[in-house]
This record gives C-alpha cells, structure tokens and sequence, in this order.
C-alpha cells in the first residue's frame, strides 16, 4: 500500500537525518492520518494519492504566492517539497496519452458543445486523477469542445 510506503520513507528519512525529506512526508502523514480521522475510514490507495494531489497543489501555490512577493528562498523551500511529495503519484500520462484519453471521453459521452463539458470531465477524471493535472486536461476538453 502507498500509505505503508510513506511510513516506511519516514522512516528511513529519520534514520539517515534527512530533514528537507522528513517534513513533508511527516505533512503528508498528517494529512493523511486526519482525513481518516474525518471520514471515520482507512484510506486506500486512490484515497492516498488525492491527498498527496492537494499537498503538491498546496505547494504549487505557495510557490506562486512566494515568487510573487519575490521570497525566492521560501520558494526553493516549497519546490523542494513538491519534488518529495510527486516521487508518490503514480507515473505521469504523457500528451499523447492525455490527448487520446480526451477524444475517447468526448466519443464517449457524445459530448459536442461546451455545456456537455461536465460529462467528458467526469469520465476523465476517473481516469487520469493523479496522473495528469486535471486543470490542463479541462483546457484541452474546452477547446474541443470549441472547435
């Protein structure tokens, strides 16, 4: 499980003294732990890699947040973290698989205007969640549904 993995990276990073990779994934633990906590469950592996989803968004708009108030050290910080946090995403789709995946979705639903975008998202977002940044694939889908 990807939970155990976590823990076992944890640790591995407070044998070996390694601080930058030790506080995120004691973050990650966290926020793992208090969603099952909320949700009264044991998280599995989907549930997991949502969580790690909104820490790395938590990330990304520091970092944003941080280059935008010119605080470049707090945003090494952060990217630094973001770096531990994607080694537990699964494997990233590439464009082409992305763009493919797309196609079958708008085929799928019959989709042909932008009101039936809800739709193509909902088939997508099964299917790509954690393996591909689901802001992009909406800006693909709308401009699809455009043409």
């Amino acid at each position: 499980m990807l939970k155990d993995r976590i823990t076992e990276d944890m640790k591995d990073a407070m044998r070996a003294r390694d601080a930058a990779r030790l506080s995120p994934i004691r973050m990650l633990l966290a926020a793992i732990k208090q969603k099952e906590i909320d949700d009264r469950v044991t998280l599995d592996d989907v549930q997991v890699t949502a969580v790690v989803n909104r820490q790395i968004k938590q990330r990304r708009d520091s970092i944003a947040q941080f280059e935008q108030a010119g605080r470049e050290d707090l945003a090494s910080r952060e990217r630094a973290e973001l770096e531990v946090l994607s080694a537990y995403l699964p494997k990233q789709a590439d464009a082409a698989e992305v763009a493919a995946e797309v196609d079958a979705a708008i085929a799928a639903s019959g989709a042909s205007a932008a009101q039936d975008m809800g739709k193509v998202m909902a088939i997508l977002k099964a299917k790509l969640t954690g393996r591909a940044d689901l802001s992009a694939i909406s800006a693909l889908v709308r401009s699809r549904l455009s043409q």
